[in-house]
């Protein structure tokens, strides 16, 4: 069975960028504009791992990693922060909201399938 991606991110371009990548690994991949599209799919799906930006409209990606490391459903889920935000105190930010892994934009597609197998293989 393949492993669910939710990606999380405003730009239309790195959305399919990131899910053309991931699908080539043979992940299965759901896409969401913003933190309120993504915390409105993980109910509905059996997701094994988020990737986030940021920079997002109607709840951003601080927020919403803080939503699903308050669920107990999602706690264990791997976060991983894809951002142009690249400033110390944004990645020690994210990271103590419970991210995982922080990756700044622009990323190289390999360093993303990287950080993915770590918690997915």
């Amino acid at each position: 069975m393949k492993k669910v991606i939710l990606v999380a991110d405003d730009s239309p371009t790195i959305r399919k960028f990131v899910s053309f990548s991931l699908k080539m690994s043979g992940f299965e991949v759901l896409v969401a504009c913003d933190g309120m599209e993504a915390a409105e799919l993980l109910p509905k799906y059996n997701v094994d791992l988020i990737i986030t930006d940021l920079n997002m409209p109607n709840l951003d990606g601080f927020e919403l990693i803080k939503a699903i490391r308050e669920n107990e459903n999602n706690r264990n889920i791997p976060i991983i922060i894809l951002s142009s935000l690249n400033g110390n105190e944004d990645i020690q930010r994210g990271l103590e909201y419970g991210a995982n892994s922080y990756l700044v934009k622009p990323f190289d597609p390999k360093r993303v399938q990287y950080e993915v197998a770590k918690y997915l293989n």
